[in-house]
């Protein structure tokens, strides 16, 4: 920095209480020729900043700056580009492992092609927080967060032998061991500071704390004014690997809160309320910024539940601004009196404080929200954004369970038929009689008691969306309370669980009692980590499993998560909604989704009286009493005392390898993988693709848990083989999230979801497809057929293309089936620059044109023209060559949007080019 050109003299220093900092500050610049940036939304403030703080005349210069200013003329649509750099990069390990693994790869590479391997090395602080391994094996019980820590070790002991040696071998690096909490919230609670501090050449230069990681939700922790989004792992590692971020300046979308919440309602009625809204709106690659008054009647946690959904809503990221709650969330959650009183100064000296009486950002456009307008409300069967009143939720499902079924209403009902749906204690009232099912039962072999279409299966207290948010997982401990105190029980087909967040949530619900008001009701403490939400939600009872299965059963799953996408939660359960913790346990209660859990009894009391959601539902008075009792600063400075140390499990982990890793060739777990095979120091010239086939045809909504799924699979896939033939017992096969350290599993799982349908096979339903052949095979036996045979490949799509989560694998596993291009209708901000990353063509066709109006089949043979001479967005021409000899040439839209991209794409992906420039220097 001490070559900075700082062609806006913004560079001066901040007082705070006896230490001076250097800073970069946007009102000396508005002095000096960026007039009228005040006025910028304050998640656009930090952009400036970052660029005002890294001018170099190479990477940024004045001309990007003042493209900022022009900002509030063009208010985003100029389109500019502009090279931004993180302060630090967060990781999960199932996205954290393959980075890693890349990056021991790239060592090995290093010294292949005759370098230092120790170039390769984080130039940022990373954090890497082991949260999705856990599974809920084991539930309802006191001891099952011991078996299943037990269980988790036992499965993963390769992978946290890797990140062990990861942790010692890389400078920059640090883990956060298993069972300390979700990383989103680990983030929110301890790791964020809101502004950041370095000392350059002498300088402590303060600067706002910004992130990028490689969990799509990693925009939770905006709710504490930190600007961060999620991207691939592959996009992370060029960051780690002191690359900028090639992005365009944005739009922002402004999102004005008035009015309070009304009684009766939670942040998570709000956040469904939230993705509804600009789901409809549209806000794909926007920047969403939350204003209005009508924050200062919301708690950080609920900004943060609000900000942890981007994803779900579009954005690239939903921001909070610093105000008093700010402050105060930093003092009570342990963070160092210093770097609270210089957040607070160095907000308000850089205009990013927001106040009630502040003058209205100018916004790309804007919506509105009357908080007293939010109703109780749940999302689902299968996208967060299809919210449904509490109300309707009872005919929302039926109406769905028709769409699901075909019309099939409830089955071809087996003859037996009991007297009763179960026998319980006290197990009376809404579904005790037949006549209430009207030929909708089934038995289940060994048990006393029928399940259905509709009855709640699964029912988790999960996910960092909710378990960062005491007032509602006080409220969830407070119905569990009321319902044993009328002696009501969860119903017995129904699987409980609770994954807190971090170790702090436990402590406040032990404190106040309600952790035994949950165990009471089977929401034991089943681990820390990101479970149910993930897919890691465990099988359900043998019985329940077959006779889901035998009998076609849409089952359901109720879950405080973010994702219920198809086939996400559990391979059993078709029907998922995203709710309250405390509608969590009601529903627990109730046991189904086809009745009106406002108006029909969860239950009969022991006084033989029915009891009603009304009478266990907690107030807000109720909720905040506890708040204020049970939760001290002092649990957060404990709990976060020594959190990398880990238990003693973790500490045990023998470490092997020194710069390089020992690569174990018997490993199913952790494979060097094969991107930079041959590589030498400069690329290949990049040629057409000449006689492509087809792989795939897809409509739209394809998520990357359709491409590249992280849940559990059966040793009838490919994958299930691989392992299998490993000598590996279906038992261990853990999941395909666990295991995306070895290429050879997930090129396997690639476009393996049990719920994906490849319209080349109409009627199928999981990851088949065409061989060369014409036979329908698995997808992946397919693609090497064509592998062997030279053909390069080629996916067609529909609207929203890679929806989801930040899946590296989900590109990494595409372009090592040998896709070499997906041609699509519309594509998800990061699942697009990931297949970029991974040198594989995102192409978009003009609006009006689809693969079904080009009349494609999967049996036409595809080139693609005009590639050795690409700029960023030109047009190119699809070639498609019909079975009947005809031909065709479409118009499409290169979606490589910037030049860095490009030279990502020439080089090969991201990580080539990153390691011939670390060769090369």
């Amino acid at each position: 920095m001490t070559d900075h050109p700082d062609s806006f003299k913004a560079k001066t220093t901040l007082d705070v209480g006896n230490k001076a900092y250097t800073i970069y500050s946007l009102a000396e610049a508005e002095k000096n020729g960026l007039d009228g940036i005040a006025r910028l939304p304050k998640s656009l403030k930090v952009v400036l900043e970052n660029l005002l703080r890294f001018e170099d005349n190479r990477t940024v210069n004045k001309d990007d700056i003042t493209a900022v200013k022009n900002w509030l003329n063009d208010k985003g649509k100029a389109g500019h580009e502009i090279s931004y750099r993180p302060a630090r990069v967060l990781m999960q390990d199932f996205t954290g492992v393959p980075a890693v693994v890349d990056l021991a790869a790239m060592r090995d590479a290093t010294r292949t092609l005759g370098a230092d391997a120790q170039k390769i090395n984080p130039q940022v602080p990373v954090d890497l927080v082991i949260d999705h391994s856990v599974m809920v094996d084991y539930f309802g019980s006191p001891t099952a967060f011991e078996q299943n820590v037990a269980r988790e070790y036992e499965r993963n002991g390769e992978r946290y032998e890797f990140l062990r040696w990861g942790q010692s071998a890389f400078e920059n690096f640090r883990v956060v061991p298993p069972g300390t909490g979700i990383c989103h919230q680990v983030n929110l609670e301890y790791l964020a500071q809101t502004v950041w501090t370095k000392k350059v050449d002498g300088e402590d230069i303060a600067y706002p704390d910004t992130l990028v990681g490689t969990d799509s939700h990693t925009t939770m922790v905006n709710g504490l004014a930190v600007l961060g989004w999620g991207v691939g792992g592959i996009e992370a590692e060029a960051a780690m690997l002191g690359q900028p971020i090639s992005m365009l300046i944005p739009e922002v979308i402004g999102f004005k809160f008035t009015g309070e919440m009304p009684e009766g309602t939670t942040a998570t009625d709000l956040v469904l309320y939230v993705t509804e809204m600009l789901r409809k709106k549209g806000v794909v690659g926007k920047f969403v910024e939350f204003y209005g008054a009508g924050l200062s009647s919301l708690s950080l946690e609920d900004k943060a539940t609000i900000a942890n959904m981007a994803p779900e809503y579009g954005a690239t990221c939903g921001f909070f601004p610093i105000d008093s709650e700010t402050i105060t969330y930093l003092k009570e959650t342990g963070r160092e009196p210093d770097r609270v009183a210089l957040v607070e100064a160095y907000a308000k000296a850089q205009g990013m404080f927001r106040a009630d009486n502040d003058e209205d950002p100018v916004f790309t456009d804007t919506l509105e929200l009357d908080l007293s307008t939010v109703v109780p409300s749940l999302a689902g069967p299968k996208r967060p954004q299809d919210r449904v009143a509490l109300t309707d939720a009872a005919t929302a499902f039926e109406k769905a369970l028709d769409e699901i079924t075909g019309g099939r209403k409830n089955g071809a009902v087996p003859e037996t038929r009991g007297e009763s749906r179960y026998v319980d204690e006290g197990a009376t009232g809404a579904h005790d009689t037949p006549e209430d099912h009207d030929n909708h039962g089934y038995p289940v072999t060994g048990a006393d008691y029928r399940i259905a279409d509709g009855d709640v299966v699964i029912a988790a207290i999960t996910s960092c969306t909710n378990t960062s948010n005491p007032s509602v997982l006080i409220a969830a401990g407070l119905v569990a309370k009321k319902a044993r105190e009328f002696g009501l029980k969860v119903k017995p087909w129904v699987k409980t669980s609770l994954a807190p967040g971090s170790q702090v949530v436990t402590e406040y619900l032990e404190k106040s009692g309600l952790q035994e008001e949950l165990d009471a009701m089977g929401f034991n403490t089943v681990g820390y980590g990101c479970t149910t939400c993930i897919g890691n939600s465990g099988p359900l009872d043998e019985n329940i499993s077959r006779t889901i299965n035998e009998n076609d059963l849409v089952a359901v799953s109720v879950l405080s998560g973010n994702r219920n996408f198809e086939g996400r939660v559990n391979p059993d359960v078709r029907a998922n909604y995203l709710a309250s913790p405390p509608l969590v346990v009601a529903y627990a209660l109730l046991g189904s989704m086809t009745q009106d859990i406002t108006t029909r009894p969860l239950g009969t009391g022991s006084d033989g009286k029915l009891v009603y959601l009304k009478d266990v539902w907690p107030t807000s008075a109720e909720v905040a009493e506890v708040l204020r009792t049970a939760i001290s600063t002092d649990m957060f400075k404990r709990r976060y005392g020594d959190v990398f140390k880990g238990d003693k499990r973790w500490q045990e982990i023998k470490v092997e390898g020194g710069e390089t890793y020992n690569w174990n060739s018997a490993s199913t777990y952790v494979q060097n993988p094969p991107y930079f095979e041959g590589m030498g120091t400069e690329p290949e010239p990049i040629t057409d693709i000449e006689g492509a086939k087809v792989l795939s045809l897809f409509l739209d909504s394809i998520t990357t848990d359709h491409i590249s799924p992280a849940g559990s699979f059966k040793p009838s896939t490919p994958a299930g083989q691989y392992l299998v033939d490993r000598q590996v017992k279906p038992i261990d096969f853990n999941s395909y999230g666990a295991r995306r350290g070895n290429h050879e599993v997930m090129m396997r799982g690639t476009f393996a979801n049990i719920r994906i349908r490849n319209q080349m096979v109409p009627g199928t339903e999981g990851g088949f497809t065409k061989s060369p052949s014409g036979e329908t095979v698995p997808i992946y036996d397919a693609a090497m057929e064509y592998k062997a045979q030279g053909t390069p490949l080629v996916v067609f799509a529909g609207k929203e293309y890679g929806t989801g989560s930040s899946r590296d694998w989900a590109a990494k596993g595409t372009r090592l089936l040998g896709v070499r291009a997906v041609i699509a209708q519309s594509f998800e901000r990061i699942h697009r620059s990931n297949l970029v990353g991974m040198g594989v063509l995102p192409l978009m066709f003009e609006e009006g044109t689809s693969w079904q109006s080009l009349g494609i089949t999967g049996e036409e043979t595809i080139s693609i023209k005009g590639l050795t001479q690409l700029e960023p967005r030109q047009t190119l021409n699809v070639e498609i060559t019909y079975a009947n000899g005809e031909t065709k040439s479409v118009p499409v839209l290169l979606r490589i949007d910037t030049l860095d991209e490009l030279e990502y794409y020439k080089h090969g992906g991201i990580l080539h080019y990153v390691l011939r420039n670390l060769v090369a220097a």
